[in-house]
């Protein structure tokens, strides 16, 4: 079968690999779609473990099924998600399942981005799902990005008549933006490009900022002289960084969604006087997927007008070109050869 095989951004070789044979509770699945996520072309973060084959956003067709699975079969469209908790550890115990040891360290063989994915018992049984009919293979791409979207939104309470600052618009902040409508807040958005500000636009900000001109005066005048309730950092610059620390708003909160790459700097005697909260984001738990799923499927977040680019797999290395440029493409997906 032919695996992308990751050693930089800009050299990613195909390679032939034997299809993965499977054991019992386990399952064999072809891929038919799998997201090209924003952590993987953040080279500074993957080339670590390169080489590898990377994709955690895939979904297929189960075609083998091993011995003792019973709730699946051969034919189900599924979407199966990379990470899993064990549901037995003291943090999952306590439902801080992004927290286990399993879900940090599991995954399946050998990524997304290859024809053939073995998947382990522990995520048949926790980290694979059936695909309702109205939801395609590209659609279900979107599940992992949406479910770590809910996952980071359920740390800061919003409700109706907060207002929001998403700094970032690509795939990450536009998926917020749709969420934060969801609960009706108010929702401002920055980005540095002009395509990725109409997007932010599109698909529902109150307001889109040039990232390039954005100041506290401009959040204050269209804001009734406030800050924000919330600032999610969807980018990883420092004044992404610089911008979400000056935008909340007392007793507000700050979610990194994006990690930054150097150490972050914050006020700590402003930070306590005003009793801000600053928190992060890993991952999603099944049920933040269950709720992707939910969402994904009823429309309330329209996921398949956000996928710009269908890319076969011999020619991922373009993909991930569009997807690093970040310029004129949203979401990225990488489909088999002969689907193009």
């Amino acid at each position: 079968m032919k695996a992308a095989v990751y050693y930089s951004n800009d050299d990613i070789r195909i390679e032939e690999r034997p299809i993965p044979s499977i054991s019992n509770g386990e399952i064999l699945v072809k891929m038919m779609a799998s997201g090209i996520c924003g952590t993987d072309v953040m080279q500074w973060y993957r080339i670590k473990k390169a080489p590898r084959v990377l994709g955690h956003e895939m979904a297929g067709e189960i075609v083998e099924i091993g011995k003792d699975v019973e709730e699946f079969k051969k034919g189900d469209r599924v979407f199966v998600s990379h990470h899993v908790p064990c549901y037995k550890c003291r943090h999952c115990v306590h439902g801080n399942y992004t927290a286990c040891e399993s879900l940090h360290t599991g995954n399946y063989e050998p990524g997304g981005f290859s024809e053939f994915i073995r998947v382990p018992e522990e995520n048949v049984r926790y980290g694979t799902f059936l695909l309702p009919e109205r939801v395609t293979f590209e659609d279900a791409t979107m599940i992992e990005p949406l479910g770590c979207v809910i996952a980071g939104q359920n740390q800061l309470g919003m409700k109706e008549g907060h207002t929001v600052l998403i700094i970032g618009s690509g795939v990450s902040g536009i998926l917020h933006i749709q969420l934060a409508n969801i609960k009706g807040t108010k929702v401002i958005a920055t980005d540095i490009d002009e395509y990725r500000l109409n997007k932010a636009v599109e698909f529902g900000a109150d307001y889109a900022i040039d990232a390039s001109k954005y100041s506290i005066d401009e959040l204050k005048r269209i804001n009734d002289n406030r800050l924000a309730d919330v600032v999610i950092v969807c980018a990883a610059s420092k004044q992404a960084v610089e911008n979400a620390i000056s935008s909340v708003d007392r007793k507000g909160k700050i979610l990194f969604f994006a990690v930054p790459e150097n150490e972050i700097s914050i006020s700590s005697q402003r930070f306590w006087r005003d009793e801000i909260t600053v928190t992060f984001s890993y991952g999603a738990s099944p049920d933040d997927l269950q709720e992707a799923i939910k969402l994904i499927d009823s429309g309330r977040v329209n996921v398949r007008k956000m996928i710009t680019h269908r890319i076969p797999l011999s020619d991922i290395g373009r993909g991930f070109k569009l997807a690093a440029e970040a310029k004129n493409s949203l979401k990225v997906v990488v489909v088999p050869d002969n689907d193009v």
